[in-house]
């Protein structure tokens, strides 16, 4: 008797949904509530960027920032994504700090942002009107109260007109509150701290410089209360018209209007500084070749930053390779120990190597001139060619074990029949070397020499600390120096004197990743032939 299995029907949807939910409910739980506090500090950390970006306006990021977040949390609590899972925190970090980081810089290239321009026209606006702000004469006396609330000062005012309560900030202009009055005064508002005299008086500074505006008109003016309990209405002397969109100057009856360059600009040219941010197109590439106080320093730079690393790299590259064929030597006692002196330098970080050496290279007390050459008064990093030949010596010292590393490495993975097949055939030991092991450990390091000078051509660690690019330049509008290499001149532009220049800076940035990038697809589609040697 034969017996027969009844075949069993395919689970429902309402089964498998189930089924789902007792294999996910059976799975290490700790897994689950890990992603979801994962999850959870990633949604918080959305929440108050939307919330920031809601505050100031900024809708296109505001959108990425939710439609990402809407994403991320889409992919970690499906089941089915589980590739996305593993590459979605990559593709993330790579577009914030790559990606976007190379088209913003892109973008302030072609703009005046910098000293004077670095905000918006309506900021540029306010902060003229303020600056040239005067006290009205005859200006009635507002009783003033000193609140704060989440690091924000304000005034608390009372209306002498009115004996109504006003409240306003440096950012909100006044507007009428309900408020709690002592003795005819508005003395507290519901949200804000109300400070003591004890404290005002400790906050002279902020206060003489904490403007209300007194409407949202900002021809208005604003008030004033220098010593935290009287305010004063203050006018300024610059009118803003709108319609005209120009502000004159009641003094002079100067007229200063918007001619499209991001300030406002009287006939004669005169600007009225801060102005606003503006894209100006090529403007910044132009001028970095055309102005003669900034082509001369940049042409002489670069000159500076293409022999600097290229010598950085023959050099390193050449005395790591001697000494890694001394110490490969077999029949060598102790190669061992030699080896870790060797790269003694390399363990060290590169910024204190550098101090240590700027020290020893002082020219009144440094270890150099006064133990080595007997107290001379060598000029090391005072002389322009003796700071450049002190940068490459340094250099040297801190390359070389790298060099030594890799071509260690590359010459141990040549095989040794290689080398005996050679020496029978009569080859002397030059040339084993020329012919057989260079053309080979070539094959290995040319993209390592590439990598080499693209990281000396931007090496701003050594540059800055061992010279900080001195000694500078004369007669030049950008304060930049002899050791200067480009990014190190970027650096100067962008952070250091009185005028800051973003835009410029930004637009060398993008030249220098022009040069590098062109540098290496050159080199690298040339090392293709080396390829032939495997």
């Amino acid at each position: 008797m034969t017996d027969t299995v009844e075949p069993t029907a395919p689970p429902t949807k309402r089964q498998r949904q189930a089924a789902t939910i007792a294999e996910a409910a059976s799975g290490p739980i700790g897994w689950l509530l890990l992603k979801i506090l994962l999850l959870a500090v990633v949604d918080a950390i959305a929440v108050y960027a939307a919330f920031v970006l809601y505050m100031h306006q900024e809708w296109l990021i505001l959108a990425l920032v939710v439609a990402v977040t809407v994403f991320v949390n889409y992919i970690y609590f499906s089941r089915r994504r589980v590739p996305a899972k593993y590459l979605t925190p990559g593709i993330i970090f790579l577009v914030v700090f790559q990606v976007f980081t190379l088209l913003y810089t892109g973008y302030i290239g072609f703009t005046n942002y910098g000293t004077g321009h670095n905000g918006s026209k309506d900021q540029a606006i306010s902060s003229l009107l303020a600056s040239a702000q005067e006290r009205v004469e005859d200006s009635p006396t507002y009783p003033v109260t000193v609140v704060e609330q989440f690091g924000t000062y304000g005034l608390l005012v009372t209306d002498p007109d009115s004996g109504d309560a006003l409240l306003g900030t440096a950012e909100q202009p006044l507007q009428q509150v309900q408020a709690e009055f002592d003795g005819g005064k508005a003395v507290a508002v519901d949200g804000w701290t109300t400070l003591p005299l004890a404290t005002v008086f400790t906050l002279s500074e902020q206060l003489e410089n904490l403007a209300v505006p007194f409407s949202e008109d900002p021809n208005d003016g604003s008030l004033r209360a220098p010593d935290g309990q009287s305010g004063y209405l203050y006018v300024s002397t610059l009118e803003y018209d709108s319609d005209a969109d120009a502000i004159t100057d009641t003094r002079t009856g100067t007229v200063y209007s918007d001619i499209g360059t991001g300030a406002f600009t009287a006939e004669n040219g005169e600007e009225l500084l801060p102005g606003w941010q503006v894209t100006v197109g090529f403007d910044n590439f132009v001028r970095a070749v055309t102005d003669a106080s900034i082509r001369g320093p940049l042409i002489s730079v670069t000159i500076w930053t293409f022999v600097f690393a290229i010598i950085s790299v023959a050099t390193t590259f050449f005395l790591g390779l001697l000494l890694a064929l001394v110490f490969n030597n077999t029949r060598m006692r102790f190669r061992n120990g030699y080896r870790i002196i060797m790269i003694l330098p390399y363990a060290f970080p590169a910024f204190l190597s550098a101090l240590v050496w700027a020290g020893m290279m002082n020219e009144s007390f440094g270890f150099i001139n006064q133990v080595i050459f007997g107290g001379a008064d060598i000029p090391w990093l005072t002389d322009p060619t003796l700071a450049k030949v002190s940068i490459l010596i340094v250099n040297l010292w801190l390359g070389f074990p790298y060099m030594f590393l890799v071509c260690m490495g590359a010459l141990q993975g040549i095989p040794e029949d290689v080398n005996e097949a050679a020496v029978m055939d009569g080859a002397n030991p030059w040339q084993v070397f020329r012919r057989i092991k260079l053309p080979l450990l070539l094959v290995t390091v040319a993209p390592l020499l590439i990598s080499s000078f693209a990281f000396n051509f931007n090496n701003f660690n050594l540059i800055y600390m061992l010279t900080n690019g001195g000694p500078r330049f004369s007669d030049v509008s950008i304060p930049v120096g002899h050791t200067d290499i480009l990014i190190s001149m970027v650096y100067k532009v962008a952070f250091t004197g009185q005028t800051r220049d973003y835009g410029l800076a930004s637009a060398f940035t993008i030249l220098i990743f022009i040069v590098v990038a062109t540098i290496s697809i050159i080199s690298f589609r040339k090392t293709k032939a080396l390829e032939e040697l495997n």
